[in-house]
């Protein structure tokens, strides 16, 4: 991606300090949604980065990356997968309880969402501590797909949450702080 493409997106991208607890400097992605020509180049950037061009399913975790992971799949030509919270999908999943810094959650998956040996394509807004995603490569991998990497429009570098996925392939980001 064009260096200039990628400071038009990190420039639109808004602070938001103390939200949503006091300490924590939220990255409001909002307004590079609002926008067609960003969302549209971030889309492409996300893709180019994984030099992936090929997969039969991208997963798109709760709920930002069901924007990004749907467009995604549209662009490769893919089916698209949400990974959700609990209690959410209507029909029989599988699921998978997982460690946050300050307790739990869950994410469950349609059981019929990838058939053994489907290639997948994990996609999110964003990449922190890595729990969420790394729960979501989980319940893939248990389904018997294929993951070929992972993509993310924002890493927090800091967090560490690389670490916790790249076992289940490549991982890219597109803007990381």
């Amino acid at each position: 991606m064009a260096p200039d493409i990628l400071d038009s997106i990190r420039r639109t991208i808004r602070d938001v300090p103390d939200f949503p607890n006091p300490g924590i400097l939220f990255k409001d992605i909002t307004p590079v949604l609002a926008s067609h020509e960003l969302l549209s180049q971030a889309i492409d950037g996300m893709i180019e980065n994984t030099g992936i061009t090929e997969v039969d399913k991208v997963i798109g975790i709760d709920a930002r990356g069901f924007i990004f992971g749907a467009l995604i799949a549209e662009r490769l030509g893919a089916g698209f997968v949400p990974v959700r919270k609990k209690g959410k999908l209507p029909w029989k999943t599988r699921g998978i309880d997982y460690a946050l810094e300050y307790g739990k959650n869950s994410v469950e998956m349609h059981l019929d969402a990838i058939a053994p040996g489907e290639t997948v394509l994990l996609a999110d807004d964003l990449l922190a501590t890595g729990g969420t995603a790394a729960a979501a490569l989980h319940l893939i991998e248990e389904a018997g797909g294929k993951v070929l990497g992972s993509t993310f429009f924002i890493e927090l570098g800091f967090l560490g949450g690389r670490e916790k996925v790249s076992s289940a392939g490549p991982v890219h980001s597109l803007i990381t702080y």
